[in-house]
């Protein structure tokens, strides 16, 4: 069974194609034969940096796979062989908030991810996807789609007319655009890139701002929403953008705090007087993953992907990523 390892701190460079042995499933475990597997901010800096992170050599990185199941072990009724399935990015989570277990049962990270050929994941670790999905499609959802439904409907609970504000145009933001739509909100994306922008508009965006030419952009968000601000943020930033969020966003809004792609501090005090709720969104369990496909498949959704790369040229992808010039997803096909 071929697989890539993280194998020492040498980067994309240093991912090792690699060879397994093939395992049979024990109890209350599944196989997957890996069909495709979608590549996140967060593999690349497991890849990039892996010391501090914990990573252990050898690691398999990646969370977010879709494949068939071709076995499972005794005592599984969850899924049968035939099944397409996603994987879980938490393979410990099944419902309610997060615990220190579930946080350890990360793939691609504190356990082996996902970029082989073949996965053992526990059988509440896979979820079936949505029938009109590719596999392709399905990759994508793991990560990226949970973390923005997380977000926007289990954190945020928005509701029609809204005004929901997303940073950048990369999967979580890409997703978030399509859920709020969905919602009946109204989504403001703020990029570098004007044609990425005009995507967006293509896409349901009503708001754009170009924040090369608008370093102010909070400002240019208040004047879009009359001088009130944005309800929800989908902040991708960090600490670098989460000012800018707070003073774009209306007294007693709500911010997801998601990612650490700027760096930078944070001085809390207008976020305490504009009473605003921030709330730290890792992904999501098994059970928000079924309420987000019961939608998904209602409304026919369709991930946006960027780009594909064959299994053999996997690295590719994370140097696609680390360029940051795509809009939406990229995955890796086997």
């Amino acid at each position: 069974m071929r697989c890539y390892e993280i194998a020492s701190a040498n980067g994309i460079g240093g991912l090792v194609l690699n060879e397994r042995d093939h395992s049979t499933p024990g109890p209350g475990e599944v196989l997957v034969q890996v069909c495709a597997s979608s590549i996140n901010y967060r593999d690349l800096m497991m890849i990039e940096d892996p010391v501090p992170r914990g990573v252990r050599y050898p690691t398999i990185p990646n969370s977010d796979a879709a494949g068939d199941v071709i076995a499972v072990g005794s005592g599984v009724t969850a899924v049968k062989v035939g099944d397409r399935v996603a994987t879980c990015f938490f393979q410990r989570w099944d419902s309610g908030t997060i615990t220190s277990d579930g946080m350890n049962s990360a793939l691609g990270g504190a356990l082996d991810g996902v970029l082989a050929e073949q996965v053992i994941l526990g059988e509440k670790g896979v979820i079936r996807f949505p029938d009109h999905l590719s596999y392709n499609e399905a990759a994508t959802l793991p990560c990226a789609a949970l973390t923005a439904w997380h977000a926007l409907v289990e954190f945020a609970d928005v509701q029609p007319g809204e005004t929901v504000l997303l940073l950048g145009t990369g999967g979580v933001s890409m997703f978030a655009l399509q859920f709020a739509c969905m919602l009946g909100a109204r989504p403001i994306v703020i990029s570098s890139n004007d044609g990425k922008l005009e995507r967006a508009r293509s896409m349901g965006a009503v708001g754009l701002i170009n924040y090369q030419t608008t370093p102010e952009w909070q400002d240019k968000v208040v004047e879009l929403t009359d001088g009130v601000g944005v309800d929800v943020v989908v902040e991708v930033g960090g600490a670098g953008t989460l000012e800018r969020s707070v003073a774009a966003t209306r007294v007693a809004g709500r911010i997801a705090l998601i990612g650490v792609l700027a760096g930078g501090t944070m001085n809390p005090t207008m976020m305490m007087r504009k009473s605003i709720r921030l709330q730290g969104i890792y992904v999501g369990s098994h059970e928000m993953f079924k309420r987000m496909n019961e939608a998904i498949s209602t409304h026919q959704l369709s991930p946006v992907i960027d780009q594909t790369f064959p299994f053999a040229d996997a690295p590719s992808a994370y140097y696609a990523m680390q360029r940051a010039e795509h809009l939406g997803k990229l995955v890796v096909t086997f």
